[in-house]
């Protein structure tokens, strides 16, 4: 009986590989010259620290555009709120997502319930969801619907197929 598993994860050394590049880029630009615009990685989370807001909000779009460069999907980051630090410079915190939660493992096994599938049954191993049926091109069809669903807010890769 064919099965495979649906995980979410995050390569952290394509992060650190995208922050590092932002951080030079942020100090060779010339319209960060002056801020002291910082990306500081811990391995949960990111912390963006600018002169201003403005600076800030252009230091994310920079990472953004590396991590997008480096196939790291935007979906795994949380922006929290823009605070606002010591000497009236703003900080930013944002998480990092990996690992499926109970809330996402049944939106995602709703929705395989929902493709009407006959065969093809789902459940929750921890942080990653097993799915299995009778015939590899059900399985296709749930990878797909999976893929074309905007209802699931974190990046899923499908692994461990095996028939």
């Amino acid at each position: 009986m064919p099965t495979f598993d649906i995980v979410s994860e995050v390569d952290h050394q394509e992060v650190r590989n995208a922050v590092d590049q932002a951080n030079r880029e942020a100090s060779t630009r010339f319209d960060f010259r002056g801020t002291d615009s910082t990306i500081e990685l811990t391995e949960t989370e990111l912390v963006l620290e600018s002169a201003t807001e403005d600076r800030l909000r252009a230091l994310y779009q920079v990472l953004e555009e590396k991590l997008v460069r480096r196939k790291v999907s935007l979906k795994s980051l949380a922006p929290g709120k823009v605070e606002e630090a010591s000497k009236g410079r703003a900080r930013q915190h944002i998480a990092i997502q990996a690992g499926i939660t109970a809330d996402n493992a049944k939106k995602i096994n709703r929705l395989i319930k929902e493709t009407g599938l006959k065969g093809v049954s789902s459940q929750t191993q921890g942080e990653q969801v097993r799915v299995s049926g009778k015939k590899r091109d059900d399985l296709q069809a749930v990878i797909s619907a999976l893929k074309d669903s905007d209802e699931i807010s974190i990046p899923l890769q499908f692994t461990n197929f095996r028939d």
